[in-house]
């Protein structure tokens, strides 16, 4: 039993470190940096890079991964990054963390190679040493990450009780306001706390390494364990977390220890440890206080006052009904039409990934109810999906249920759970709901899809097409269909009475129950429309791949689902169907017609693309759009004359398009790419001279102020001067 604690231990450390890091770095600057993972895998990658391919000694490597590389990469983000996101809300921290998440690993892959490294060296030589501790072998690497846990430990308390920076950090824990008012440099504070946030997230990818290998899902694995221990510290004690993620690692090996070793069930049960801790302090602190809020008792009251809350500010409302009225009917139309002539234009290959694309495009629009209308962040929407497409699966397959009827099936069985995490969840914090939705995620995925009745041997449960829908064309005319029922639906809801209660619970829970909405209510219903539409989204995906599979149905690649939709936008249903296509169009595109390592930067193109959220919070396509016509009516506004011109050369191109779409059908690809080169080149041209215009325009107004006479007379004229 020994061995197995001082086992547990090494991982428990492992926990431990990680926990106090994203800790320190939520107290300091209110975000939970979820890309504390993928932050870990890049520096032991770049560590087995130094160590294992370029044959540097353990130390330099060492030395240049953990204190030059970790340090450096977290003063960047946090320039380029982090720092504006300070004042966001917490949709947006979320959303561009998770965006990064799915970057850096990519990323990596196209600098160091995709080769699988199953087993990696930690900062032990090799052959590693084994000593005999009471009886028990402990390799030198365990001793090693002890000692770092110790030095944690030790150098953490020493700096956060003894010396002036120490005391900066912890005012800013207290009060950022305050500790800014005091004279103290608030971002200086928090540039250094995420170089070493980031350093610690170095030391544990290294740390991990020798353990998981360097498989970034299972560094993203480790790391969500990690936040058990931050919930159990409500985000803002440093000791709670550190011995709760040490205790995490001593149970699981307890755990271990209990069951037999070769058995299905601990197989099962090991991994689901940390999401049952999760779930058990949640319930505890439900009882307790009624609710969890990350933003309670952090902060004071002028923080408080000046926080961003969870949904659309006042500034912003104008913003998204602009937004709005930007992409007004024509547009959907027009995308819509667009997308039903795909299948004159494509076959074989290219309309099976149309087809592909769409299904991905229904489970997007879950996507858009639940965060985009509802603002809620829920990281599970693909075990909805998952559980739509298995249910559909075996009634079809299994019970010889009719298509749509086990479609519908599929829907209705995500239902329940999403109703019943909409009332589990409503008092909860945005970042809390989060976390708490991706722990569900997962934990279904680890306890339910892993059964043989899903598995079934690692091949799926099959699905067989009927006959009505065998052929590619009228099965991706049957998707699109469904997407556009769904898409209805969404749209009716939005403009009815409960899409206006729901627009006002997303700007202000506390203002929409003043006017007698219910929030619980609201919220409930959305997270059950929103599996529900899940469901039938991975129902259809099931079919249009021919098999319902878990892996099609990972949480974490839900992750990067959510990163391409954000790209687009994620409140409006034309991106969501944009955003299915690139999905799997895109892959395609760079699969058949670039090298194999272009494959990579798909992922860190839809990731840097949610991280633009910061910037761009409607999605950089609905940006774009929305500047097409602001620049559009300015020029039909300034020079009639040469926007007709332009309008007629714009309908004599799109007559062309489609001219050559369809008479040399082969090169469509090409055919696409030119008209959105072209288009974004004449749209940044005309952006261009507008600005110019702009900066004249300015230049005129100013001249003629300066030129105004201010001439004020010396000696007032006898008739204006006052009698005695």
């Amino acid at each position: 039993m020994l061995q197995y604690v001082i086992a547990g231990l090494v991982i428990g450390g492992i926990y431990a470190i990680a926990a106090t890091g994203l800790v320190v770095t939520f107290l300091s600057s209110g975000i939970l940096n979820l890309s504390f993972a993928a932050l870990a895998y890049t520096v032991a990658r770049f560590y087995y890079y130094l160590n294992s391919q370029l044959h540097w000694a353990i130390v330099p490597s060492a030395v240049l991964s953990i204190l030059v590389l970790g340090p450096a990469i977290g003063i960047v983000l946090y320039f380029g990054l982090f720092r504006a996101m300070q004042q966001s809300t917490m949709l947006v921290k979320v959303l561009a963390t998770l965006g990064l998440s799915v970057a850096l690993p990519s990323l990596d892959q196209v600098i160091f190679g995709n080769q699988q490294i199953l087993a990696a060296p930690g900062l032990a030589p090799e052959p590693v040493r084994y000593f005999q501790f009471l009886g028990v072998p402990v390799t030198l690497d365990q001793i090693i990450v002890y000692g770092c846990v110790v030095a944690v430990v030790v150098v953490g308390v020493g700096v956060l009780r003894y010396t002036d920076v120490g005391l900066r950090v912890r005012a800013m824990v207290d009060s950022p306001a305050m500790t800014s008012l005091s004279g103290t440099n608030p971002n200086r504070v928090s540039l250094w706390v995420w170089a070493v946030s980031v350093g610690l997230a170095g030391l544990t990818g290294v740390l991990s390494a020798p353990i998981i290998g360097l498989d970034s899902g299972q560094f993203t694995l480790l790391m969500v364990a990690a936040f058990s221990a931050v919930i159990a510290a409500k985000m803002r004690s440093l000791p709670v977390a550190f011995f709760v993620g040490l205790a995490m690692g001593i149970a699981g090996a307890l755990v271990q220890y209990a069951l037999p070793p070769n058995s299905s069930f601990a197989a099962v049960v090991l991994p689901s440890i940390p999401f049952v801790a999760t779930a058990a302090f949640l319930v505890y602190f439900m009882i307790r206080s009624g609710g969890v809020d990350e933003t309670a008792g952090v902060g004071g009251t002028l923080d408080r006052a000046i926080r961003p809350k969870g949904g659309a500010q006042p500034a912003q409302i104008g913003k998204l009904q602009a937004a709005r009225k930007t992409l007004s009917w024509r547009a959907p139309t027009i995308a819509l039409a667009g997308v039903c002539a795909l299948p004159l234009i494509v076959q074989g290959f290219w309309l099976g990934l149309v087809a592909q694309g769409i299904c991905f495009g229904i489970i997007f629009l879950s996507y858009t109810l639940v965060t985009g209308e509802g603002g809620m962040i829920w990281l599970c929407q693909a075990t909805f999906a998952g559980a739509g497409g298995f249910t559909m699966a075996i009634l079809a397959t299994d019970h010889g249920w009719p298509l749509p009827l086990a479609i519908i099936m599929g829907g209705l069985v995500a239902l329940p759970f999403g109703l019943l995490l909409g009332f589990l969840m409503i008092r909860m914090g945005d970042l809390y709901v989060a976390l708490v939705t991706l722990t569900f995620g997962l934990l279904v995925e680890n306890l339910v899809f892993s059964r043989f009745i899903f598995q079934n041997n690692g091949i799926g449960v099959s699905v067989m097409r009927p006959h009505v829908f065998a052929g590619d064309r009228i099965f991706t005319w049957f998707t699109i269909a469904v997407f556009a029922l769904v898409a209805l639906f969404t749209v009716n809801l939005r403009n009815s009475t409960t899409g206006l209660a729901l627009s006002a619970v997303r700007s202000s829970d506390i203002a929409a129950k003043t006017i007698g909405i219910s929030v619980l209510r609201m919220k409930v219903l959305l997270g059950g429309l929103a599996a529900f539409v899940a469901g039938i989204g991975g129902a259809m995906l099931a079919i249009s791949l021919g098999v319902a599979l878990s892996g099609n149905y990972d949480v974490l690649v839900g992750v990067i689902w959510l990163a391409v939709l954000v790209t687009q936008g994620i409140r409006f249903n034309t991106t969501a169907l944009i955003a299915g296509l690139a999905q799997t169009v895109v892959a395609g595109l760079v699969l058949v017609f670039l090298p194999k390592v272009f494959t990579n930067f798909i992922p860190v193109f839809f990731g840097l693309g949610a991280i633009a959220i910061v910037r761009f919070p409607d999605g950089v396509l609905t940006f774009q759009v929305r500047q097409f016509r602001t620049l559009g009516g300015g020029l039909r506004e300034r020079t009639p004359q040469v926007y007709d011109r332009l309008k007629v050369g714009a309908l004599v191109y799109a007559v062309a398009f489609i001219v050559l779409i369809f008479a040399v059908k082969n090169l469509w690809w090409l055919w696409i790419g030119i008209t959105f080169f072209g288009s974004n080149v004449g749209f940044g041209v005309l952006g261009w001279k507008q600005r110019q215009q702009d900066k004249l325009a300015r230049k005129r107004e100013e001249l003629a102020e300066s030129a105004v006479p201010s001439f004020i007379p010396a000696v007032a004229p006898p008739d204006l001067v006052a009698p005695r």
